[in-house]
């Protein structure tokens, strides 16, 4: 006789009332709303985590934080590791197991948890059908880890706490043994398999559920909108506090994707047949570029040392953007697109492209606006303008504008942006053009502005 087949003599006539059916496979009966699963016999657990999933390490976390003896657990779990656990049945407030002692004697066990009350249950499922992200998850047969801090905020603990878990042991143990502790473990596998067995434990199951949530469902939208407004809808994914409050129980992160060598290509439109109306193919081959450069470069920041502790980098403006793109040489046609977009000229633009290519959304600002320092800035710049070169160097330099500061006979120019470095300019064409990076010397800014010239 093997573990199942003593498993189903234990358990032969129990629960057997009207309405139950078995499926084809033997692992669920139904008694009329309540839901009995069966799960076979699991082989022993390979690997240090006993747990895989985050509803199951998050069982481990709350059994061993509630539970009052150590010992047995620690025992519990090496039995549970070393497959001592036959067949399992969950239904709604009792998990049951047969459990094997090493010389092979069959103990069978029984775990309680309280069921949650009508009144819990009418809250935790108005909460899911309130968050679309819960009922939209739910309804796909999936259980988002940051239900259970939006079922707890509505009153519904779905984890065991303290003394919520109920052992019993033919062993004669009156508590906590370790035949009902290898039972609790062996919980957590199943829930790596089907997280939907917490809520049939606590005593609903899957089906009977989602049958609900699809009534209240319904029934929500039939009803309308709230008067006054719209209806309040979750914003999907995971909220960053719960995420972080959750961060000593989820798994490791995986290891960091490596840095492709370029960006991915993007998709090519050429496809012979004639564009949709209002679609300009060649601006959404520029932008599918434009967008793979991008995230290359966000990766390979996001990958470089110290990344965490740099201040995140404001979003451009449409202008600022669209002078990014055009730093791109993305070719006459959409530079003319850009050019409509920013208001610049051919020149203007070519200027603004310098600029960006020079030093970013600093240096295109250096370009367009016109600072005027306060008198600590201004008293910070003369001292640098005078500690610079030796006094047999020192170009002769007057003050044009706020910030700016032009050599005498020469056709170049120092400007101070807002964040104290100085940019190089030359005029060319009668306009001053950006010719290289910021940089804190204004010495060496402007050699870059004479072209290494300074005489």
């Amino acid at each position: 006789m093997n573990d199942d087949d003593e498993y189903d003599d234990l358990y032969d006539g129990e629960d057997a009332e009207d309405g139950d059916t078995e499926d084809g496979d033997g692992v669920a009966r139904r008694n009329g709303r309540d839901e009995v699963r069966t799960f076979a016999s699991q082989p022993p657990a390979r690997g240090r985590g006993f747990a895989q999933s985050w509803w199951g390490l998050r069982w481990i976390k709350a059994l061993e934080d509630t539970a009052l003896d150590g010992e047995q657990l620690k025992k519990g779990r090496g039995q549970a590791r070393n497959g001592a656990v036959g067949a399992v049945s969950v239904r709604p407030g009792r998990v049951t197991a047969v459990v094997r002692d090493r010389d092979g004697t069959g103990r069978r066990c029984d775990v309680l948890l309280t069921e949650l009350t009508d009144a819990e249950w009418n809250r935790f499922l108005d909460m899911a059908v309130d968050r679309a992200g819960h009922i939209a998850a739910l309804l796909d047969r999936e259980m988002p880890p940051h239900l259970v801090e939006d079922a707890a905020s509505a009153g519904v603990e779905l984890l065991p706490g303290v003394g919520d878990l109920e052992p019993e042991c033919d062993c004669g143990a009156w508590d906590l043994c370790p035949h009902t502790a290898a039972l609790c473990y062996e919980v957590a596998r199943l829930l790596d398999q089907d997280p939907f067995v917490l809520l049939l434990v606590r005593g609903r199951g899957e089906r009977r559920l989602l049958d609900e949530l699809q009534l209240r469902s319904v029934a929500r939208a039939s009803a309308g909108a709230p008067a006054g407004g719209e209806p309040e809808e979750e914003p999907p994914g995971v909220r960053a506090d719960e995420a972080f409050a959750a961060r000593d129980i989820l798994p490791p992160l995986p290891a960091p994707p490596p840095l492709p060598r370029e960006p991915g290509q993007p998709p090519a439109l050429d496809t012979g047949a004639d564009p949709a109306p209002g679609i300009d193919p060649d601006a959404l081959e520029f932008l599918a570029a434009d967008a793979a450069a991008r995230a290359h470069r966000l990766l390979a920041e996001a990958l470089a040392p110290g990344h965490g502790h740099q201040p995140p980098e404001p979003a451009p403006t449409r202008d600022q953007d669209a002078v990014r793109m055009a730093a791109t040489v993305p070719g006459p046609v959409i530079a003319r697109r850009l050019m409509a977009v920013t208001g610049r000229g051919r020149a203007e633009l070519d200027r603004a492209v310098r600029a960006w290519r020079a030093g970013g959304a600093a240096s295109l600002a250096v370009l367009d606006e016109e600072w005027t320092p306060g008198p600590e800035a201004l008293a910070r710049a003369s001292a640098a303008l005078d500690c610079a070169w030796e006094e047999a160097d020192r170009p002769r330099l007057r003050a044009t504008a706020p910030g700016r500061w032009t050599v005498l006979g020469a056709e170049a120019q120092l400007r101070l942006g807002e964040d104290g470095r100085w940019w190089p300019y030359r005029k060319e064409q009668g306009h001053w053009s950006p010719v290289g990076p910021g940089a804190q010397d204004p010495a060496a800014a402007l050699a870059e502005a004479l072209g290494g010239d300074e005489s």
